[in-house]
């Protein structure tokens, strides 16, 4: 729990990373834009706090639903005058790892050698694997690359039923988010080529935030590799999000201005 700014800012002084996981969890029958005006608070605190006390701290967000939580925590660094955009992060590797995996059990690849970016945002429509760009290189049919995207970006659903009131995806996020934090470690200290997808702002779309693969460095993002060449399934699955997407980007940087 969050006692005060003041508090947390004590503990957040001179860190180099910081992730916020902070908020509740998901139910059955509960979007991730349900837990936002609980989740919406936490995020806009805890940057506030981080904000003043680290500001030149990565921050790497996990607190749902990330496609408004990224823009909140973006804003109240702008308002206090020390957004990068290079060092803040929506940390969407659950969806990569979620890709990869059943990628990997569908087609038999190694899963610790299958790559499938994941462009977009994280929730429901708006996550889209890049199954066209996967690595190492596999073929789908049309009926395949359907029902994989589709349960790609339903998973956390899944979870969240199987589990049957008893929270949402835990290991495999703590998993994710691990990851993610590593590789930016790997990066600060100078090791090259460390690509993660995660959600920035980003002139990639038309969309103020978006995720893409990015390039990590000591500084954050060194490069953002954006979307590739998109088959027309992926053309045309982009173009269905962008409307949620952009409602869910509007409502947190109207929350965080309010």
């Amino acid at each position: 729990a969050v006692v005060s700014t003041q508090s947390t800012g004590e503990c957040l002084t001179g860190s180099k990373i910081v992730i916020i996981p902070a908020g509740v969890p998901r139910k059955p029958g509960m979007t991730r834009d349900d837990l936002f005006n609980i989740n919406a608070g936490i995020a806009m605190n805890l940057a506030e706090a981080a904000s003043k006390a680290c500001p030149d701290a990565m921050m790497c967000i996990i607190s749902n639903p990330v496609n408004s939580t990224v823009p909140i925590a973006s804003e109240v660094y702008k308002k206090n005058g020390v957004f990068d955009p290079r060092k803040m992060f929506g940390v969407t590797t659950l969806d990569v790892v979620r890709a990869n995996t059943f990628i990997s059990e569908l087609k038999g690849t190694p899963v610790t050698q299958t790559q499938c970016p994941v462009i977009g945002g994280h929730a429901g429509i708006t996550i889209l694997p890049l199954l066209s760009q996967v690595e190492p290189s596999c073929t789908f049919t049309d009926e395949e690359r359907a029902a994989l995207t589709t349960r790609i970006q339903n998973a956390g659903t899944e979870v969240v039923e199987a589990k049957a009131g008893g929270g949402s995806a835990t290991l495999s996020m703590a998993y994710a988010g691990a990851r993610f934090a590593f590789a930016l470690l790997q990066a600060m200290n100078g090791a090259k080529n460390i690509v993660e997808c995660s959600y920035v702002e980003s002139d990639v779309t038309d969309l103020q935030f978006f995720s893409t693969p990015l390039v990590l460095g000591p500084n954050g993002i060194e490069q953002n590799l954006g979307i590739g060449t998109l088959i027309d399934f992926e053309q045309e699955a982009l173009e269905a999000m962008k409307p949620e997407l952009s409602g869910s980007i509007a409502k947190g940087i109207k929350f965080a201005n309010q």
